[in-house]
C-alpha cells in the first residue's frame, strides 16, 4: 500500500510546475469548433473491405441455411 501511495505522490508532483498555469491559447490558430475536435475521435474504417468481407460471409452462412431447412 505503501509503494502504490508513494507511486501515486510522485506522479502528482511531476506536474507541479505546470498545474496552476492558465491554459495556452494560439494567437496563430483559430480554436478547433467542437465538432471538428469530436470527428478527431470518431470511428474510421480502418480495414477496407472489411464491412464487404462481414456481409458476404453471412450471405453465404445464410445460404447454407436455407438449403439444409430444405432438406
Amino acid at each position: 500500500m505503501y509503494h502504490l501511495q508513494f507511486t501515486i505522490y510522485n506522479l502528482t508532483n511531476d506536474y507541479d510546475d505546470i498545474i496552476n498555469h492558465p491554459h495556452h491559447v494560439s494567437k496563430k490558430h483559430p480554436q478547433m469548433s467542437m465538432m471538428a475536435r469530436a470527428a478527431q475521435f470518431a470511428p474510421f474504417a480502418a480495414l477496407t473491405g472489411y464491412d464487404a468481407a462481414i456481409d458476404d460471409t453471412k450471405r453465404k452462412v445464410e445460404q447454407e441455411w436455407e438449403v439444409k431447412s430444405e432438406e
